[in-house]
């Protein structure tokens, strides 16, 4: 057989793609990779909002794509979204698990629920997803792609009061191998993205409330900054495009891998 052309390769034409949490941010961002390269896209957040603010960027741009409210953190949602899925688009054969929180919370004063709300959305809701998918893409049997968010600190603690965070992101790396070992032979391939520093709005976010809370954030931002080889915070875009490769055809020989996106910061 004669390799696929470079076009070929990355066309998602007639693909059937959820991206959860893809209101704004890094979600957002791969909702508009995947639907410019041709896959029909299911938004999901529980932002309703936001959620229809990137379907109209996806359609503004000549793509196809849908909305509908869902918790990530909630099994049954899961299924409800796969559903909504097959039936708006024949089809599903991407999942993107994107939806994720992170708060800071001193590890002496982590409240319990703090830690159940931050492992049942980056953890166990991803695997709720990834099950409700992986069951669709068996049904089909035609395999799929399951790409998850993972974050470089699931490998290198960020000593920022993320204890919980970073014990989510560390379960994320072991559930995408432990789903790609398992996935496998229903040939549905299985891998995550580990961002670094991006600029999000979460991003932001994060030091708004490190500034509120007194953090010499000047401080902290030039110590970042140093440990930068590329000398610049990342943008959605830059893990977008890494997803639309793990989620094409580029990536077939791939599953159960990570890969870093943190331009260069566990390097010093």
């Amino acid at each position: 057989m004669a390799p696929k052309s470079i076009s070929q390769l990355f066309d998602l034409t007639g693909k059937g793609a959820i991206v959860t949490g893809a209101g704004m941010g890094l979600g957002q961002a791969i909702a508009l990779r995947l639907a410019e390269a041709g896959a029909s896209v299911m938004v999901t957040d529980i932002n309703m909002e936001a959620a229809g603010t990137t379907v109209e960027q996806i359609r503004a741009g000549g793509g196809t794509a849908e909305s509908i409210e869902a918790d990530a953190a909630r099994a049954a949602d899961a299924e409800k979204v796969v559903q909504a899925t097959v039936d708006a688009f024949g089809r599903l054969d991407i999942l993107v698990n994107n939806a994720g929180i992170f708060s800071f919370a001193p590890p002496m004063q982590m409240q319990e629920e703090t830690w159940d709300r931050t492992l049942d959305i980056n953890l166990k809701g991803m695997f709720f997803n990834a099950q409700a998918a992986a069951r669709e893409m068996i049904k089909a049997g035609r395999g799929g792609k399951i790409v998850n968010m993972a974050s470089m600190d699931g490998v290198h603690p960020t000593r920022l009061e993320l204890v919980h965070y970073n014990a989510s992101k560390g379960g994320v790396i072991m559930l995408t191998k432990a789903l790609a070992l398992e996935l496998g032979p229903h040939n549905i391939l299985v891998n995550a993205v580990s961002p670094g520093p991006i600029m999000t709005p979460g991003s932001a976010a994060m030091a708004e409330s490190l500034q509120a809370r007194g953090a010499p954030l000047d401080e902290l931002t030039v110590r970042f900054w140093e440990r930068l080889p590329l000398g610049r915070m990342g943008e959605p875009d830059d893990v977008a495009t890494v997803a639309l490769f793990l989620a094409s055809a580029a990536a077939d020989f791939m599953t159960g891998s990570i890969v870093l996106v943190d331009g260069g910061y566990l390097l010093t």
